[in-house]
């Protein structure tokens, strides 16, 4: 059970947890960390201030911010966390166990009460110190995570055996080891104080008393807490609902929170998922064995390498002696050869064994605490660890896939030597062929001719060389930043042509691509430069839109059948860059409340554009038959501002915009407007921003 120790240990103070809460990113902190490392964020990010802007963001909307930071890093092909805006410019610190954590930005202030009951500051915010997602708490505060009970039971046990002998309770200054245990006191005593304190006759002598270990396991077996809810703390958990993964009590369901949402027995639940994390820990179990099976043939190997090495240095010293005088110069050039052969080999072996051995003991702890959890016997508590622990499991399974479990050396030395020459060639002397097992595939050739970008996407394509007669078996392709920044891997696989999408808008980028096969990787092709398109075009996405949108003119025209508002958004999503398009109205009829700008992929399609918070629009102000409107979006600046007919609609209409946008449109029957795309940026605005 040791290798299951760093599983029980907090990330921020390196000890095991005490009161453990659970954040929404699965991982756990304990309470007083918690306080530890919370931050104050300005006025302008807290929830109340969100709310009024019109993001619309929850406080603890973990999901929504993922995706639009990884939506917004799209446009590079990769993913990252860049966290708030406000987030304090104090330098991490790194927590016993390695992890980087962020210091509070100021101390807290003096208080009577305990760390983990003190009030928390207002406009707090809060970083996983293991993935650094974060968060603003609301009015709970730190009330509002749910403890991790499951948790803090196998801390216990996992102490428990730890321990030494148990020592007597009631011994003044050295305690001596326990002999029994009163299960009616809940006492350990030695014999000295059994007979002293809890003597065989009157009330006491009907007291069962039991040896310690057995008392320890009775105290294991005490009944389960009764879990409450983190919203209403009076009330038992008795339900759970899928959608939000969370056990929920009653009043939750009828205050309306989750009553569209599918709730389930919390009982029935908690039996599905201990069965679906033993059946994910059944397939770990057997990587497991599989790996403990390969480290047992990679340290064969390092032996058979040995005894190899052995006897090819026998075999080439005894040639060489044979030519004494001639070869003595020569026999120690190439006995270096061999040993740098041999050290390489060795290397190579033992390097994989250290990481094999690695990544086998944390999977082994990983099982082992996951055995643990499945003891528990508090379904809720269970619940809120469960996904997480079932997803973890399915991808440390992964991580022993294929490969992974192969040598990545083989123990032969294929060198042979040739002593046939005559001694006026000796010094000419060295091995025929120093050669692998396979070689590496050739330096793969990029077909200039097919590859192209359109828009914000590159598509390349690309060949092995036509004299080629090793084999590859797969490769890579990979593609800088736009701004000259490292290469990062965008395609792996078997395929020739590969088309990368989400890059930025005007911008460079420098691509090349290498092949791989078992023995090892080319070498890199030449470099390719991609120049992305300057402006963006683009059609609405009949796709996302609702059903009674109405598409014509190549996707360009759009009206709708039906009287009541009706979204349709634009097939390219932003995120970085200035962008403008525009809108001309063909159709206009009884006063209808058409409405144009941005949304979020998810916005919803049935109400007017701006009703909800996920859209940005206007809605009046000029709009006419015949009116062009002009959408500008700059998320350079995190502003977007409005025209009609040319002339712009007040200052700007919002800021702090930030993430992933997609153009959008509301309308109804009476109205019918065109798209048009791939227009530069106003002259006067880009002069202004370039002065700003």
């Amino acid at each position: 059970m040791e290798e299951m120790e760093e599983e029980l240990k907090c990330p921020v103070c390196g000890s095991f947890y005490r009161e453990p809460i659970i954040l929404p990113c699965s991982h756990n902190l304990c309470q007083a960390c918690a306080r530890n490392i919370l931050v104050q964020t300005p006025e302008s990010e807290s929830p109340q201030s969100r709310r009024a802007s019109g993001s619309g963001v929850s406080d603890y909307d973990y999901l929504d911010l993922d995706k639009m930071s990884l939506y917004s890093e799209a446009d590079s092909g990769y993913g990252s966390y860049g966290g708030f805006a406000s987030a304090p410019t104090t330098p991490c610190q790194k927590s016993p166990n390695g992890v980087r954590v962020f210091p509070p930005a100021m101390p807290p202030p003096a208080t009577h009460l305990s760390p983990a009951l003190a009030p928390v500051p207002r406009n707090s915010c809060i970083t996983c110190p293991q993935c650094h997602r974060s968060l603003i708490l609301d009015d709970r505060g730190l009330r509002g995570f749910p403890k991790n009970r499951v948790l803090e039971g196998v801390i216990d046990r996992y102490q428990q055996s730890k321990a030494a002998a148990l020592k007597c309770q009631l011994c003044e200054k050295a305690p001596k080891e326990a002999t029994v245990m009163c299960e009616q006191c809940d006492v350990f005593y030695c014999d000295p104080c059994r007979l002293r304190c809890h003597p065989p006759r009157g009330p006491l002598a009907k007291h069962r008393l039991v040896p310690p270990a057995q008392g320890r396991v009775s105290r294991r077996l005490s009944p389960r807490k009764v879990s409450t809810c983190t919203d209403h703390e009076l009330e038992n958990h008795s339900m759970y609902c899928v959608q939000c993964k969370m056990p929920v009590c009653y009043q939750c369901l009828e205050e309306g929170k989750h009553s569209s949402h599918e709730v389930k027995a919390l009982g029935a639940m908690w039996k599905l998922h201990k069965s679906q994390l033993s059946q994910a820990l059944n397939g770990l179990s057997d990587r497991a064995k599989e790996a403990k099976e390969f480290l047992v043939q990679l340290r064969n190997m390092v032996q058979q390498i040995q005894e190899n090495s052995v006897e090819f240095e026998a075999c080439l010293v005894a040639q060489c002696d044979a030519l004494i005088d001639a070869l003595n110069r020569r026999k120690a050039q190439l006995l270096a050869r061999v040993n740098k052969e041999h050290e390489h080999k060795l290397k190579v072996v033992r390097d994989q064994i250290s990481h094999c051995t690695v990544k086998l003991r944390q999977t082994t702890g990983l099982m082992e605490y996951c055995l643990e959890v499945i003891k528990e016997n508090d379904p809720s508590g269970f619940l809120q660890i469960s996904d997480a622990l079932i997803r973890r499991v399915h991808l440390t399974e992964d991580q022993w896939g294929k490969g992974t479990l192969t040598p990545r050396m083989t123990t032969d030395f294929d060198l042979s030597l040739d002593n046939s020459p005559l001694l006026q060639s000796i010094h000419q002397l060295d091995f025929v062929q120093m050669k692998a097992s396979s070689p590496v595939p050739a330096t793969p050739i990029l077909q200039l001719e097919e590859c192209c970008t359109h828009n914000n996407s590159a598509t390349l394509s690309w060949k092995q060389p036509p004299l080629s007669t090793v084999p590859a078996e797969g490769y890579i392709l990979e593609l800088d930043d736009g701004n000259g920044g490292q290469f990062r891997e965008v395609y792996v696989g078997k395929e020739t042509m590969c088309t990368v999408d989400g890059l930025h808008f005007n911008s460079t980028y420098n691509a090349r691509i290498k092949a791989f096969n078992k023995t090892g990787v080319s070498q890199y092709s030449k470099t390719l430069v991609l120049q992305t398109s300057e402006v963006a075009w683009f059609a609405f996405d009949p796709g996302s839109a609702h059903s009674d949108i109405i598409f014509s003119n190549d996707n360009l025209t759009v009206t709708c059948s039906s009287y009541d508002d009706r979204v349709v958004l634009g097939k390219t999503g932003f995120s970085k860059g200035v962008h403008y398009w525009e809108l001309t109205v063909d159709r206009y009829d009884n006063h209808p409340d058409p409405a144009f700008g941005v949304a979020r992929i998810d916005v919803m399609k049935d109400v007017m554009l701006g009703k909800d918070d996920k859209a940005w629009a206007i809605t009046e102000g000029g709009i006419a038959k015949g009116a062009t409107i002009g959408v500008l979006l700059d998320l350079n600046r995190k502003t977007l501002t409005f025209f009609i007919n040319d002339e712009q609609q007040g200052p700007i209409a919002f800021e702090n915009v930030e993430g992933l946008f997609f153009p959008a449109v509301s309308l109804n029957r009476n109205v019918q407007v065109t798209l048009h795309t791939g227009l530069p940026v106003p002259d006067f605005y880009s002069s202004r921003a370039s002065i700003a």
